[in-house]
């Protein structure tokens, strides 16, 4: 294997498909490649969820749509698309096989993955260099490493992730307007249930926020059933106390966040989406270890963590951790909405000046 040039600029590909905070975490990489070397030209490879957030991203210029339910003729698309791009250089952020495939199709001379230990399902083979083993760190600090292997200096990251005018048109439609008491973002559901807090909790912390703050709640999400079915028993449980966003669109949801005060989320998408836009994120973790996906930089003090036992200094890992999310208790997550509140201090809705 040769020794990996530093980088100077050229058609940069990356593979990188799946998962909303995933692809949130590649944004800061972006930002550093195109301010060390502005002629690079990113082609980014990624499923048509996390495509819709990073439309019009200034740093992404051109797209290749991974359509994952085609199953096996999604592998042959992709490869046609491929193959009219070379690039210079290939990005592999994931460690799975299919992955591995995707950057396989890529006609490039440098393919650079993770190192061995690291590359699951032999994905290492479909890579020709590899960055250095490292011990287990935060995933935003694990891709920062692909920029230290490229000699792309890379210092406070900047995701440069916004809604438009017209989403934020749209969120503040769907809203009714600024109110007098701050607004809350509740987001209600990932798609693993081991993640998420209990929708009665989640009515409770509501019911109290709007009797003693006045705020408003807003329920956010997609349309699956998990997201509906939560939704419906919050609403249920406390009626009249938030207003049902879900299914809204990736698009008009990076709006609605934008517009809140403070962001409640258990550990998915939306919530590295809040922390990227400098919104207040309460991040809710039991199931994932903070230290690895809990918010990057920002806001690690509004953090709810319920992964470790007290006193517990735990190492960063992959570990999942069951039955933690009931730990959680309404109280802990008022009182670090209290403070973001406090600490966060809420801007006059609609007219905010955050650096993203």
């Amino acid at each position: 294997m040769s020794r990996l040039k530093p980088w100077t600029g050229g058609r940069l590909g990356i593979v990188m498909m799946s998962a909303l905070g995933d692809a949130v975490h590649v944004l800061p990489l972006l930002d550093a490649l195109k301010r060390h070397a502005p002629s690079t030209h990113v082609t980014w490879v990624l499923q048509p969820g996390p495509a819709l957030m990073v439309q019009g991203h200034p740093h992404v210029d051109d797209v290749v749509i991974f359509q994952r339910a085609r199953g096996l003729r999604a592998y042959a698309d992709a490869g046609r698309e491929l193959h009219s791009r070379p690039f210079d250089l290939v990005m592999d952020l994931q460690v799975y096989f299919k992955a591995g495939l995707v950057t396989w199709l890529c006609r490039a001379p440098v393919k650079l993955g993770f190192d061995w230990a690291r590359a699951r399902d032999a994905n290492w083979l479909f890579t020709t260099h590899r960055i250095p083993p490292h011990a287990e760190q935060h995933v935003q600090d694990q891709y920062f490493e692909f920029l230290d292997a490229m000699g792309v200096p890379h210092g406070e990251p900047q995701w440069h992730l916004a809604p438009s005018a017209a989403e934020r048109a749209a969120a503040k439609q769907l809203l009714g307007g600024p109110g007098e008491g701050p607004l809350v973002g509740m987001v209600v559901a990932s798609s693993k249930a081991e993640k998420n807090w209990m929708p009665e909790r989640y009515a409770a912390l509501a019911g109290t926020l709007v009797s003693e703050a006045g705020a408003r709640c807003v329920l956010l999400g997609g349309a699956s059933a998990i997201e509906r079915n939560a939704a419906a028993r919050i609403l249920s449980a406390a009626p009249g106390t938030a207003i049902d966003a879900l299914g809204r669109g990736l698009r008009t949801l990076l709006g609605l966040i934008d517009a809140c005060d403070v962001l409640v989320s258990p550990d998915t998408g939306p919530l590295h989406m809040a922390v990227a836009m400098n919104v207040p994120a309460v991040g809710l973790y039991g199931y994932n270890n903070p230290k690895r996906v809990g918010p990057y930089r920002r806001f690690t003090d509004l953090l709810v963590d319920a992964y470790g036992d007290p006193g517990e200094d735990y190492p960063i890992s992959m570990e999942h951790r069951l039955g933690r999310m009931t730990r959680i208790q309404t109280a802990d997550v008022l009182a670090k909405v209290r403070e973001a509140l406090a600490r966060y201090a809420p801007r006059p809705p609609w007219r905010r000046n955050r650096t993203a």
